[in-house]
């Protein structure tokens, strides 16, 4: 065997075929005068046909001089015409290839987009050669070189719309139903070129999962035009990557649009009493108890606000801390809601609670959707054999004093309803945010109004141990 044929055959799937590497290499032994000898000039060949070469569309970055690949197509667009810089015509069409590990968009330019709107069509196998680079809609590439593949089994399945599970990194033109679980407020930022940006968040769910939606711009005031609980359409959106999770976005290409279908959403989530400190994570359950909202004051002088419930499913229970805007939302004891993305902290006399911030969502869901409202173990049984949301109903027992968290003694509330004589002894350690007639303190994580005749200043760092009524402590000791 020649020095040729051995460099050949340590090719992975090698393409061009051996006739093609021989007058590669004699080609490159003429150019370079006599300088290298066979073997020299066919591992040069070999480098340049297999640098670039990545494991799959995962592993394509934006930067990379060239990336090859092998890829089934799933879409050919539309063929468009435009004019360069220096007045010519081009024309470029955008394929939507996919492998088992992600999506692109790839543009192929003049003859080879008008081949591609003849030739190609969704399902072939492609190996594909070209440019990455950050595109409009995300990442994609711009190809230099595109080839059929009849031998290679790409397992990719073609649909046109897509499932909440089904979506991949680097996904385009994706057209995607689902149910309206929570919306954000329109937020303004400024761009680098001076201009005013705007974005807003939709959380959307359906049978397969759940997704975080980033609205742009013009599509940011869907975000509140929309009401939670509704089925929309979300129209030529792309996928991107934040903080290790997949979200959708939709810019001014895109739009999300109200729809008469109903929905199917059922949560994937983790139950209540296996929760740990330091965990994101989605709870679902039925609101036992729901405290009043407190608003104060921030260090920069804006005002925040905060409201408590308690959920609680088939394993425990837990306080939720609905920050921001999340506290104005209409819920109260026997709503079944879904919170999503809270952390787990540790409480007061080491509690857990779950924190409901800006990234969570948190939203009510049909009647039943959660375990516990139709499967509470024996011991939430008010002795009547109810079970689910009338286990959680007021009674006189024992049993469901001490489920609300309040004192027997003092007649408190049971569970299922919002009577203001709902009290609970507590321990609050943070900083004096706010003086005078109440106080409030912040310990970074949770605000607390505190009534005390004790002089406070700002800043101060104090605890307080109190009777918590109607969402105020009131301080018996304060050190």
């Amino acid at each position: 065997m020649s020095d040729i044929e051995d460099v050949y055959e340590d090719l992975d799937d090698p393409d061009p075929s051996l006739e093609e590497f021989r007058e590669a290499v004699e080609a490159k032994v003429e150019q370079m005068g006599g300088l290298a000898d066979e073997e020299t000039a066919a591992m040069l060949i070999a480098h340049e046909l297999t640098e670039g070469e990545v494991e799959g569309i995962a592993d394509i970055e934006p930067g990379m001089e060239e990336a090859k690949f092998v890829a089934k197509v799933l879409s050919v667009g539309e063929l468009r015409t435009f004019e360069r810089d220096e007045g010519e015509d081009g024309q470029v069409v955008n394929l939507e290839v996919a492998d088992e590990t992600g999506r692109v968009r790839v543009a192929l330019w003049d003859d080879d987009a008008a081949a591609a709107v003849e030739e190609l069509a969704a399902g072939q196998v492609l190996r594909i050669s070209g440019r990455p680079k950050e595109g409009y809609n995300g990442l994609e590439v711009s190809a230099d070189r595109v080839e059929g593949d009849d031998e290679t089994d790409v397992d990719v399945e073609i649909g046109d719309a897509s499932s909440i599970d089904g979506l991949t990194i680097g996904q385009s033109d994706v057209n995607l139903v689902g149910r309206v679980l929570g919306t954000d407020e329109v937020r303004t930022f400024s761009r680098d070129d001076g201009s005013e940006g705007r974005v807003a968040n939709l959380t959307l769910g359906d049978e397969t999962g759940r997704v975080r939606v980033t609205l742009w711009d013009e599509q940011a005031d869907r975000a509140e035009e929309l009401s939670e609980g509704v089925s929309v359409e979300v129209i030529d959106g792309y996928v991107r990557e934040r903080d290790g999770a997949l979200e959708l976005h939709v810019g001014d290409r895109g739009a999300v649009e109200e729809i008469d279908e109903e929905v199917t959403y059922v949560p994937d989530t983790t139950d209540i009493g296996s929760v740990e400190i330091g965990q994101t994570v989605d709870i679902a359950g039925v609101v036992r108890s729901a405290d009043p909202k407190r608003t104060f004051d921030r260090d920069d002088g804006s005002e925040g606000q905060v409201r408590n419930i308690r959920v609680q499913d088939a394993t425990g229970d837990i306080r939720v801390a609905l920050w921001g805007d999340k506290a104005d939302k209409d819920i109260g004891p026997g709503d079944e809601v879904l919170c999503a993305d809270v952390e787990i902290q540790d409480g007061w006399q080491d509690d857990l609670e779950a924190s409901a911030g800006w990234r969570s969502t948190v939203s009510l869901l049909d009647d039943g959707a959660t375990s516990a409202s139709g499967d509470v173990d024996a011991d939430t049984d008010d002795g009547t054999g109810e079970q689910g949301l009338g286990a959680f109903a007021g009674g006189d027992s024992e049993g469901d004093d001490a489920a609300t968290g309040s004192d027997p003694d003092t007649g408190g509330a049971t569970a299922g309803t919002a009577s203001a004589a709902t009290a609970e002894t507590r321990e609050f350690t943070g900083t004096v945010v706010q003086t005078g007639d109440p106080v409030m303190l912040d310990n970074g994580e949770e605000a607390l109004t505190v009534a005390t005749s004790e002089e406070v200043r700002l800043g101060q760092e104090v605890t307080v141990r109190g009777e918590l009524r109607d969402g105020t402590l009131h301080a018996e000791e304060l050190f």
